[in-house]
């Protein structure tokens, strides 16, 4: 009896051993990567180090003598935290293909939303309008708060991760719909409540567009009320300004005694001077931007890296025509001789003085009839119309029914390099994340939804030596989370999420361009989302890891960090 005793605890002794050997032996990290360049998003020059990931978090970054169940040799390749596009329009273009597929292939790992339009909060009147413009974005309304729409992307199924500011203008649009007029007390405190709940729900504050209808029609003291109740919950107020032309001193302005009177961090959005004769004031735009700076306000900028803007033809119509809804205010320019005559006056004046009939490129329509005008300037459409080009304008404009996307060459390469190294600045594509298949190749676009991050590190860093590639890397990934106040996000550090792209930068570049914009760029060969490889040598996995990432405000902000 003993002696078999002793046999059967030599055997699980033997047992015990084999298992502590092949323990021993079995790779302890999901994910190592070895020899390249490490640059950690703070500015600082790299290392040549390893990064160990476990999970969806970056567990260890140094020498790393452990093994990985993935070895990644990184030699000759920058490794830099994913790139944070801090203005996106892929909120929509997510629903209908959630791989984010031009932005991901450039290294872009957080998508934000927000510029004056959001997810939600939603009404029915808003719900039912949004389902009739949906065009080839297939979606049944599935939310209604601002919260819910980022879960139902998530939830659906996305390559990259999101965030997104409540929008000015969906918030007008709730409480007054499209009405040209001043809010009420009641309908402020409405839409104060309502960025209430969108902050605890994850928004990083409130963002506005004004210079498109009805946002417009919001006064200075509407928008510092709205921006009161985001510094509450730690956000941040964000704008598309009034002028990026003429009145931009005016503009600056207004979002500085925002900034001031809300007691909130304020940014630009896509900073830019529009027009030759608005070049010469970039530096006087700087130092009001330096001067707000120095009297303790956070005021700062995003932009992206092109010459030509690209916005709606209806940015060519007076505001004070847009009252209403689209169907409403074109109907009424058709239709009412007096008030077509006088926007058709004020569009002649702005056409002329900018000169821009040359400089307007149609890149999207809605009706097929207008397709063969895709790619065409505003003038050689209207020769071939026999119309003026504010003629024309309207003439496009209601025989689509809807917006019209058009890209606006009246930019300064000069000025653009200005505003890139202003310290504060971080870059946004201002586009969708789009595949180069249909539908989406249906109609053009502006280059930088294939090319913006890309860009910045081939063209401005590589090639002109605009920025250092370390300086470039912080903006679009430290810095940009230190002013959304997104945590754990933006750097490579033990803890943090493994969002994390390899790059060569002897070859990174944009491709795309104004006349065959769908291109992918080149230069990107690895991309992780929370750990999950999204990007492998250069091809799309098809994996959908993204998560939402919500500001401090957020109830479970506490529990989650």
């Amino acid at each position: 009896m003993f002696f078999n005793k002793i046999k059967i605890n030599y055997k699980l002794l033997v047992l015990f051993l084999l298992a502590c050997s092949f323990s021993c032996n079995s790779p302890k990290y999901d994910i190592v990567i070895r020899n390249g360049q490490v640059y950690d998003g703070t500015g600082s020059d790299p290392q040549n180090i390893d990064i160990a990931i476990q999970g969806d978090t970056i567990a260890f970054i140094g020498k790393v003598k452990e093994t990985g169940r993935v070895e990644v040799d990184a030699k000759g390749m920058a490794v830099a935290p994913g790139f944070i596009n801090t203005l996106s329009w892929a909120n929509r273009s997510l629903i209908t293909d959630g791989r984010s597929v031009s932005d991901i292939l450039q290294g872009v790992t957080l998508e934000v939303f927000g510029e004056g339009r959001s997810g939600g909060p939603l009404n029915d009147a808003m719900k039912k309008e949004l389902k009739e413009r949906a065009e080839y974005f297939n979606y049944n309304n599935e939310w209604t708060s601002f919260g819910e729409f980022l879960e139902f992307l998530t939830k659906k199924g996305v390559s990259c991760n999101v965030a997104s500011f409540v929008g000015a203008t969906t918030l007008r649009r709730y409480a007054l719909g499209y009405e040209n007029r001043d809010a009420t007390d009641e309908e402020i405190q409405l839409m104060k409540g309502l960025v209430a709940e969108a902050m605890k729900e994850g928004a990083l504050g409130v963002g506005s567009s004004l210079i498109y209808a009805p946002a417009y029609y919001a006064s200075t003291n509407e928008l510092i009320e709205l921006s009161k109740t985001a510094a509450e919950y730690g956000g941040m107020y964000i704008s598309h300004m009034r002028s990026e032309a003429d009145e931009i001193e005016t503009a600056l302005e207004e979002l500085i005694t925002i900034a001031r009177e809300a007691k909130i961090r304020a940014e630009i959005y896509h900073i830019k001077l529009s027009g030759r004769k608005n070049w010469s004031k970039v530096d006087k735009i700087i130092g009001m931007i330096k001067e707000a700076r120095a009297s303790g306000l956070e005021i700062t900028s995003n932009m992206y890296n092109y010459i030509a803007s690209s916005t709606g033809l209806d940015a060519n119509v007076p505001t004070w025509a847009q009252d209403g809804t689209f169907t409403e205010w074109i109907g009424r320019l058709q239709n009412e001789p007096e008030r077509r005559a006088k926007a058709l006056k004020e569009m002649k004046a702005t056409l002329e003085d900018y000169r821009t009939q040359d400089k307007i490129m149609i890149v999207g329509v809605k009706n097929d009839s207008l397709r063969p005008y895709v790619g065409k300037y505003l003038s050689e459409i209207s020769a071939s119309l026999e119309l003026t080009p504010e003629e024309t304008i309207l003439e496009l404009l209601y025989k689509n029914q809807s917006d019209i996307q058009a890209v606006y060459f009246l930019m300064s390469e000069d000025v653009v390099k200005q505003f890139m190294q202003m310290p504060f600045t971080s870059f946004c594509s201002d586009a969708r994340s789009i595949p180069a298949e249909l539908p989406f190749t249906k109609n053009s676009t502006h280059p930088r939804t294939y090319g913006n991050f890309a860009r910045l590190l081939g063209k401005y860093v590589r090639e002109e030596g605009v920025l250092t590639l370390q300086e470039a890397i912080y903006r679009m990934t430290g810095l940009s989370a230190e002013k959304l106040r997104i945590k754990k996000r933006g750097l490579l550090r033990g803890g943090y999420f493994a969002d994390v792209v390899i790059f060569d930068p002897n070859t990174i570049q944009d491709r795309a361009t104004f006349k065959k914009p769908h291109q992918y760029s080149v230069g990107v060969s690895h991309v992780w989302v929370n750990g999950v490889q999204v990007v492998q040598d250069g091809k799309h996995t098809g994996a959908k890891p993204g998560r939402v990432v919500r500001g401090s405000g957020w109830v479970g902000w506490k529990e989650k960090n």
